[in-house]
């Protein structure tokens, strides 16, 4: 097991020595199992989530899934490892924690191919700088219209509407109002 993690460290160690841009065909590349996203050509490995992480995107998803099955939504929610061409270069491949995509046609086989109306992320210790920074960044560039970061450390949910150009913050326990859906909101428990 340590020879095959090695080999895998090693393997990594060329790729990061060997090209300064990577593509998407760099991604698929990589062995079973590896999970990172690609961002402008610059790839960025993932830790596996926490429980706490996971519990946080069953809870929201199911929330959302309740509220698009009452025929209120429209749109179809995917959760991570999900495979988000943001734009039609190959040097973007991203896997948010929640997608929610409205437009049918942006999803195929492989993934969603343009920007979701929706994304969630959920902040882990290691994914702090590129949840606040880098991706927020990058959602706002390519047309995403809303974007959650869900604190766990912090108990808040930053919430950016790209269309209205606003960004507002809510504890754990509040409302926080989903602004692609006119009217609703999602409450995550202060205890969650």
């Amino acid at each position: 097991m340590e020879a095959v993690k090695k080999k895998e460290e090693d393997m990594f160690q060329d790729i990061e020595t060997q090209k300064d841009t990577y593509t998407t065909e760099d991604i698929y590349a990589m062995p079973d199992g590896t999970r990172a996203e690609l961002i402008d050509g610059k790839i960025y490995y993932m830790a596996p989530p926490s429980t706490n992480h996971q519990r946080l995107i069953n809870y929201l998803i199911t929330e959302i899934n309740l509220y698009i099955r009452k025929g209120e939504g429209g749109c179809e929610v995917f959760p991570a490892p999900f495979a988000v061409f943001l734009n039609k270069n190959n040097k973007n491949y991203i896997e948010p924690d929640i997608s929610v995509i409205c437009d049918k046609d942006k999803i195929d086989e492989k993934g969603c191919h343009g920007a979701p109306d929706w994304v969630i992320e959920i902040v882990s210790p290691g994914s702090r700088s590129m949840d606040y920074y880098k991706k927020l960044f990058k959602y706002r560039t390519e047309g995403v219209r809303e974007y959650w970061v869900v604190d766990p450390d912090r108990r808040l949910v930053t919430v950016y509407h790209f269309e209205k150009d606003t960004m507002v913050e809510y504890a754990f326990g509040e409302d926080v109002p989903a602004g692609i859906y006119d009217g609703y909101s999602i409450n995550i428990p202060q205890d969650l």
